[in-house]
């Protein structure tokens, strides 16, 4: 599948990314579960942040593969938790409990309510509930996390997730309760609590209307699901949840950005400014990338336009009281708006590569039968150190000695420092630099000095 053109944010290209915003609801509207259009595939790799918007806002058809690798992978990897919780292996989240109680382990008997209980403890949820897409990007998400073939989860779950989207059962999710850190824990405790039917207090909006969860079940002839050993986990622990609504935000990013540029364009017109500043000759002498696509995407946009000073010959028309050049703010947006077109197709880069990754703990390598999980080991709290020393004391034969406290406490007092000199002062210009000329500016030198702070 080809990607939209949105991607490249240059030319004529950027006359479909304005009219996304105008055709979105239409696009909505006329994509139907019942469509014939070539459904998107998920395997697990690939998925692009346009594919997902395509799914989850324009209800465009979805499928997961039927490549037998896949399915397969997935099928081993629960044989993989099968066996550990058999013979009675310590596994985290799996055969022990979780967190800062993984030292505890428990019975082989005990390890599917394990996981049935890790849904209910997690139910604690705040707030409005997020946008029904972001809840919808975020099954979509998980689902193809899953086909990795690395979580230990049946198949059935991951179906019942496309089930979901395809029915437009969506789960309500409290926007409060996820800290970012293995997971999203807490969101991602009422999808699978939604998508299994674990009680009523989980709701959905089916098609429009809000209802408890096992009700949505019944309407689509569906049962509720008890998960078994590690399947809790896998659903919970991953970043679905907030690389949802990250991609979902960078897409709509694109579509303002492209909005910002014709907006610039058309106060270069009404202004009746020049465009011999986004001549390509001048931007190939300064080649950053996104300096020089903006300058080509605004002058595209202006081309054949009567209402600008048309200089791209290298001459100047000398008119009294007016400048030869126009005012940084206009002809100085190559230079302005070049870094965040960068910036922000480095954070689509960055978002894509989560869509499609493993995200949860522990993962299993079902090639070498291995399972890994990630702890965190702090080295100056004697509880948390694995048998270390107390502030790391050397000799603690040696009452008095109080080892490394005091660098722990210069460590925290300069960290203030750093989040304080660590801001950003770019947007911090004067606009009235120079007579107003330079009336936006980079903030380069002072930026600079900073750093060396």
């Amino acid at each position: 599948m080809t990607q939209p053109k949105f991607r490249t944010i240059g030319h004529s290209d950027i006359e479909d990314i304005s009219s996304e915003m105008e055709s979105s609801e239409q696009q909505n509207n006329s994509l139907s579960m019942s469509t014939t259009l070539d459904p998107i595939i998920l395997s697990g790799k690939g998925l692009t942040i346009e594919q997902v918007i395509m799914i989850v806002r324009q209800n465009y058809p979805v499928e997961i593969t039927n490549d037998i690798s896949v399915h397969k992978k997935m099928a081993d990897s629960c044989e993989y938790i099968r066996k550990t919780v058999d013979e009675s292996q310590p596994l985290y989240g799996v055969t022990t409990l979780f967190g800062g109680m993984a030292h505890r382990q428990i019975s082989a008997s005990q390890a599917s309510e394990l996981q049935n209980n890790l849904v209910y403890f997690h139910k604690t949820g705040a707030g409005a509930y997020v946008p029904l897409e972001d809840a919808r990007a975020a099954m979509l998400l998980r689902a193809n996390s899953h086909l990795i073939g690395v979580s230990g989860i049946r198949m059935e779950i991951t179906d019942r997730l496309i089930k979901f989207i395809k029915e437009h059962i969506t789960p309500l999710i409290p926007e409060f309760g996820s800290v970012g850190a293995s997971g999203d824990l807490v969101p991602l405790t009422y999808v699978v609590g939604s998508i299994c039917g674990t009680d009523k207090s989980f709701k959905v909006n089916f098609r429009g209307e809000k209802m408890n969860a096992i009700d949505a079940l019944e309407q689509v002839d569906l049962k509720r699901m008890s998960l078994q050993p590690k399947e809790g986990l896998a659903m919970i622990n991953g970043t679905s949840m907030m690389t949802a609504s990250a991609t979902i935000a960078v897409y709509d990013l694109y579509i303002l950005f492209a909005a910002t540029l014709h907006a610039h364009a058309l106060a270069i017109q009404a202004l009746y400014g020049n465009n011999q500043p986004f001549h390509p000759f001048l931007h190939e002498m300064k080649p950053h990338h996104g300096q020089k696509l903006i300058a080509s995407t605004i002058l595209d946009l202006l081309s054949n336009s009567k209402m600008i000073n048309d200089h791209l010959d290298g001459t100047h028309n000398m008119r009294q009281n007016v400048l030869i050049q126009d005012r940084y703010s206009i002809r100085a947006m190559p230079q302005y708006l070049g870094p965040f077109i960068e910036m922000l197709h480095q954070i689509a880069r960055t978002v894509e590569v989560e869509i499609n990754s493993a995200n949860d703990n522990p993962l299993i390598d079902v090639e070498n039968q291995k399972a890994y999980d990630v702890q965190i080991a702090q080295i100056v709290a004697s509880e948390f150190s694995n048998g270390l020393p107390d502030c790391l004391i050397s000799n603690p034969q040696r009452e008095v000695n109080m080892g490394v406290k005091g660098l722990q406490l210069c460590a925290n007092s300069i960290m203030p420092y750093l989040l304080f000199f660590g801001n950003s002062i770019a947007d911090r210009y004067s606009t009235h630099a120079e007579q107003y000329n330079q009336n936006i500016n980079s903030m380069g030198h002072v930026s600079a000095n900073l750093a060396r702070h």
